[in-house]
C-alpha cells in the first residue's frame, strides 16, 4: 500500500469490509472491497453514505467498487464538528435537487475538498423533516424580497463560497428573467459587500441554455449537437443568459472574486419540493398506477422512448461544483454536467415498473397523454397512498411536478446531448451510471416515506 493511501477495515455481522482511498490527480478515488459476502446495500452503516458509480463483480474474489470523491464520507464515532473551518459555503437552494446533495456532501467530511466546511443553507419554505438530519443552518428566506435577504444574509460575514442552485417558474419566459434575475442579484448584493472572505460563486443554470426556454421548444433554430460550452447564446430570452449576466457584473465588484457556471441536463436526484424532479414525479405515477392496478404506460413520445436520452445525477452535480469552487484550473469557467453517459427511457421503465411491483408496462401509441392529462383528478387516490402506507403527509401538488415530467419524456435525442470534454480536459473526471442513479434515487425516495 503507497504512503498516501489509507485502509479502514469494517467489522460487521456479515463479514470485513476493507476499504481504500488513494489521490488520482485533481480527484479522490475510493475503492472499496467486500471480503466475505457479495453484498453491499446494507453494510456499510458506518458511512454516512455511499454512492456507488461502477462496479466489476467477481463471485471468486468479493467485488469491487468505484466511489467518485466527495461521496464516501466516515462517520467517525465520539467525532466532534470541527472548531476551524477552512471553508464557509452558502447554498441558496438547499432544499432543491441539488441543494439537497450540497447540503449532505459538504458538511460530513474532513476529506471534501475545501473541507472541513461550515454550511448555511437557504430556502422560503420552513425547514422540511427529509433535510433536517444535515448539519447545516438553515435559513428561511424569500430572496425574492430584497429586504428580507439584506436582513437574512449579510451578517454572514464568514462566507467563502456561494452555490446558487435556486430557480422559481413563471408564465412567460420575459417574466422568468425579471424574477430569477432579482433573486440572484438580491443574494449577491446581501453577501459580497459583506463577506470579505467570499472567494467564489457557482452559478447552476442548465441544459436550456442551449435549447431555449421551455416555451420555445421545438420552436427556434438550434447549434448542432453534441452542445459544448462555447456556442452562442440563442437569439431568445432566457433568464439564464440574464443569470450570468448579473454574475459577471457583480463579481467586477469585489477583486480577486472568482465564478463558475453550472450546466446540467434532465437531473435525477432526491427532493420533493423541487420543481425539476423527474424521478419523484414518476415515482408518484407509478404508485397511484399500482394502487390503481392500472399499467404503467409511458406518457412520453416514442422518440424519447426509443432515443437515446441523458441525464446528471445530482451528487455528481454538487460534486462538479465542489470542485470548481477550490480548484485554481476551474475558475471563471462554464461548464456542461451530465453522467457521462447514454440510456433509453424504455429500459429504465422496466426498472421503475420492477420497483414498484407492476407487471404491465409499456408504450401505446395513442395512449401516451401525458401526465398532465392522465393525473387529472387524482389527488384523492393519493391522499388514500399516503394514509394507507404512512408515508410523510403531502399534497399531489407538492410531489408530482406532470408538465416537467411531460417535457423530458417528449425530448429528442438531438436536444439531449452535453459534451463534457471541458470538464475533463480542466481535471473533472466525475462520471455516473444513469441507471444505477435511476434505482439510487427511487430508493431514497421510500426511504424517506414519500413514495411506498
Amino acid at each position: 500500500m503507497g504512503a498516501n493511501q489509507k485502509k479502514v477495515k469494517l467489522n460487521k455481522d456479515d463479514g470485513s469490509v476493507l476499504a481504500f482511498w488513494t489521490t488520482l490527480g485533481s480527484g479522490q478515488s475510493f475503492w472499496v472491497r467486500k471480503i466475505t459476502s457479495f453484498y453491499f446495500r446494507s453494510c456499510f452503516e458506518d458511512f454516512a453514505h455511499l454512492r456507488i458509480s461502477s462496479w466489476d463483480f467477481d463471485f471468486g474474489v468479493g467485488c469491487g467498487f468505484r466511489v467518485e470523491w466527495g461521496a464516501l464520507e466516515k462517520k467517525f464515532e465520539g467525532d466532534e464538528a470541527p472548531s476551524n473551518f477552512e471553508s464557509v459555503g452558502l447554498i441558496v437552494g438547499v432544499t432543491g435537487i441539488v441543494g439537497n446533495s450540497l447540503a449532505e456532501i459538504l458538511p460530513l467530511s474532513h476529506d471534501t475538498p475545501g473541507g472541513p466546511w461550515k454550511v448555511y443553507g437557504v430556502a422560503r419554505r420552513p425547514r422540511p423533516s427529509w433535510n433536517a438530519d444535515h448539519p447545516i443552518e438553515y435559513i428561511q428566506c424569500d430572496i425574492s424580497d430584497s429586504k428580507d435577504t439584506e436582513a437574512k444574509l449579510s451578517p454572514l460575514t464568514d462566507i467563502t463560497h456561494i452555490f446558487y442552485v435556486s430557480w422559481t417558474n413563471r408564465s412567460s419566459e420575459a417574466e422568468n428573467c425579471k424574477i430569477n434575475g432579482s433573486m440572484f442579484r438580491n443574494v449577491l448584493r446581501a453577501v459580497i459587500p459583506n463577506a470579505p472572505n467570499l472567494r467564489h460563486i457557482c452559478l447552476q443554470t442548465g441544459g436550456k441554455h442551449y435549447v431555449g426556454p421551455f416555451e420555445s421548444f421545438c420552436k427556434i433554430q438550434l447549434h448542432e449537437p453534441p452542445f459544448t460550452e462555447d456556442l452562442p447564446r440563442l437569439n431568445t430570452p432566457n433568464f439564464y443568459y440574464t443569470q450570468e449576466d448579473i454574475l459577471f457584473e457583480e463579481v467586477q465588484k469585489k477583486e480577486g472574486l472568482t465564478w463558475s457556471v453550472h450546466r446540467p441536463t434532465a437531473t435525477f436526484g432526491f427532493s420533493p419540493y423541487s420543481l425539476m424532479n423527474v424521478i419523484g414525479t414518476l415515482c408518484v405515477y407509478a404508485a397511484i398506477c399500482k394502487h390503481e392496478g392500472k399499467p404503467l404506460l409511458f406518457p412520453g413520445n416514442k422518440d424519447a422512448w426509443e432515443g437515446f436520452s441523458e441525464a446528471s445525477d445530482a451528487d455528481l452535480i454538487a460534486e462538479h461544483q465542489i470542485w470548481a469552487a477550490v480548484d485554481p484550473y476551474a475558475k471563471n469557467e462554464a461548464f456542461n454536467v451530465s453522467n457521462g453517459d447514454l440510456f433509453k427511457w424504455k429500459h429504465l421503465w422496466t426498472v421503475l415498473a420492477e420497483q414498484f411491483g407492476i407487471e404491465e408496462y409499456g408504450f401505446e401509441e395513442g395512449k401516451n397523454l401525458g401526465l398532465q392529462e392522465m393525473m387529472k383528478g387524482k389527488e384523492r387516490v393519493w391522499e388514500e397512498i399516503v394514509k394507507e402506507n404512512q408515508l410523510q403527509e403531502t399534497s399531489l401538488a407538492d410531489v408530482g411536478v406532470w408538465w416537467f415530467a411531460d417535457l423530458v419524456l417528449s425530448v429528442s435525442a438531438a436536444m439531449a446531448m452535453l459534451s463534457m470534454n471541458k470538464s475533463k480536459e480542466h481535471g473533472f473526471l466525475g462520471f455516473r451510471n444513469s441507471k444505477n442513479s435511476f434505482v439510487t434515487w427511487i430508493d431514497k425516495m421510500k426511504a424517506y416515506k414519500i413514495v411506498p
